[in-house]
């Protein structure tokens, strides 16, 4: 019986070797998740989770020696770590010499899960995404034999509600040249992915050997903001693989990435109720001086292509390559002008030409329409429908202040002659018709007539009689004054030469020339009808 159960052990550790064999060569095939690579142990991937160890486990770790492990599970899912039992660490307060350190994340600034050393073996850790970033530590001194990890993949509780996940579509992007734009845009343009799948995308940007990439953002905003298990853009560089991931962003601030190797990755992950979130990036391929001939110094150790300056888009980290380019673009753009666009430009400009000519030359031929209205055809008749009694004009001249002074006094004294010979004219009348004046009058009778309506009927049929001749006057300017009357009667008032006279006066004056004018004009008709009327009576 003894015998038979050292047989049986004999066949295990056969066994066990056998596995540990076949687990060494699987582990160098899949040792690409710790950095350095070949340095850290052995690291077993497959589907479902995986295995790593410590360097050299199970015999003593050497010393001064980091790695790092960081382990990605698909999307939708977490990670569950279980450090096995045969472990030991060197220990120390507070775990500052020899360590493990496990963070909740991709990157070494993730929040912190433990920090764990001695000879008792870390508890169960869970991670709450679908990142861990693992890193051991082992300084110059008391190397221990160090420890073994073994991790699974599990359904994230956070997405317990939506079921199980459909497979994601392929999407990959290649992108090259001396710059370009990669935009979340291409996913549905290119018909990678329905807008109402959820996405796992990536691009990789290819440069030219010994050269650098600079990415910078145009645009970017995640539809759930802060929530990295639902929507992130992530930037690797080297590769795709998580320990080659530089940056995350999943908040409202995405910062300008400086990758130093040929091969940028940018992947973007959108699940079904974040398709809205979007990303514009421009990448630049550059070189690290000295710059050669065919590229522009960007004052920033960088050697962009001369074909990138100034062509309105800024491909430095500064806009070294867009200052002054003005002069450049105004050339620019003359010189883009093909033959069709310049021959459109001088036939158009030519038809606009002819038509302003002809224009000028119709608007100076055409004849011009004059009504020209001659004295010979006036019709008073044409103003009598709009004025029922037209409007007559009586023009006099006037004469120098002096000279109508000189009137005036005379005036005085024809005035006073005129009361004179009117009071013995009515007197005579009186007398021829009554025969004395002592008869009594009897009203409303021919013998009764008064001076006024005697006076009233010699001016209606008195001819008009002419005016003297003013002498002129050349010392003060000359004015013509125009009379405006609605009487039809007044124009045989006063009747002048038809060559009116121009008299100079004063504007002041006008109003009062002009009434003495009209009394001298009826004045001088009175004195001589009065005088014709004796006449005939004698």
């Amino acid at each position: 019986m003894v015998h038979g159960n050292r047989f049986l052990h004999v066949v295990a550790g056969l066994l066990m070797l056998g596995l540990s064999g076949a687990t060494k060569k699987e582990a160098v095939k899949n040792n690409s998740g710790v950095q350095p690579a070949g340095q850290c142990g052995t690291w077993v991937k497959e589907p479902e989770g995986g295995l790593f160890t410590s360097p050299n486990y199970p015999n003593k770790y050497p010393p001064e020696r980091e790695c790092i492990y960081i382990i990605e599970a698909p999307p939708r899912q977490c990670i569950d770590l279980f450090f096995d039992e045969k472990y030991s660490i060197e220990p120390s307060w507070e775990c500052k010499f020899d360590h493990i350190e496990v963070r909740d994340g991709p990157f070494g600034f993730s929040p912190i899960i433990g920090r764990y050393c001695g000879q008792q073996n870390p508890p169960y850790i869970r991670s709450s995404g679908r990142y861990l970033w693992i890193k051991f530590v082992a300084d110059g001194e008391l190397e221990a034999m160090g420890f073994s990890a073994s991790y699974n993949f599990t359904a994230d509780p956070d997405f317990k509600d939506v079921g199980v996940p459909k497979p994601l579509p392929f999407c990959e992007f290649e992108m090259g040249g001396p710059e370009g734009i990669i935009e979340s845009q291409q996913i549905t343009k290119d018909g990678k992915a329905l807008q109402t799948e959820a996405v796992d995308c990536k691009w990789y940007i290819r440069a030219p050997p010994r050269s650098k990439i600079y990415l910078r953002f145009l645009d970017y905003e995640m539809q759930n903001s802060n929530e990295c298990k639902r929507n992130f853009v992530a930037v690797y560089d080297g590769s795709s693989s998580v320990e080659d991931l530089r940056n995350k962003f999943c908040s409202t601030v995405a910062n300008d990435v400086m990758l130093v190797s040929a091969l940028g990755v940018v992947r973007m992950w959108a699940d079904e109720g974040s398709r809205k979130s979007r990303f514009r990036i421009l990448f630049t391929t550059f070189q690290e001086p000295p710059c050669e001939a065919d590229t522009f110094f960007c004052h920033s150790n960088m050697c962009i292509n001369n074909t990138l300056v100034c062509n309105g888009i800024q491909n430095c980290v500064y806009p070294w390559d867009e200052n002054h380019c003005k002069e450049k673009r105004k050339a620019n753009i003359l010189d883009n002008l093909n033959n069709t666009n310049g021959t459109i430009i001088g036939v158009t400009c030519c038809i606009v030409l002819i038509l302003l000519v002809v224009s000028v030359i119709v608007q100076i031929k055409q004849p011009r329409k004059k009504y020209i209205l001659r004295r010979e055809d006036f019709d008073p008749t044409m103003f009598q429908e709009v004025f029922q009694e037209p409007p007559h004009y009586e023009l006099c001249t006037l004469r120098s202040a002096a000279a109508t002074s000189a009137d005036l006094a005379e005036l005085a004294e024809d005035f006073e002659s005129y009361h004179k010979l009117r009071r013995a004219s009515s007197r005579c009348v009186h007398e021829h018709h009554c025969g004395s004046s002592q008869l009594p009058s009897n009203k409303g009778s021919r013998t009764n007539l008064s001076a006024r309506e005697a006076t009233a009927a010699i001016l209606t049929d008195l001819p008009p009689q002419p005016m003297r001749p003013l002498p002129p006057q050349t010392n003060r300017r000359n004015i013509l004054v125009m009379r405006h009357t609605y009487s039809q009667d007044a124009a045989d008032a006063c009747d002048l030469d038809d060559d009116l006279e121009e008299v100079p006066t004063t504007s002041h004056r006008l109003s009062r020339h002009e009434k003495a004018v009209q009394r001298f004009c009826l004045i001088g008709s009175l004195n001589k009808h009065e005088s014709e009327y004796n006449t005939t009576r004698v």
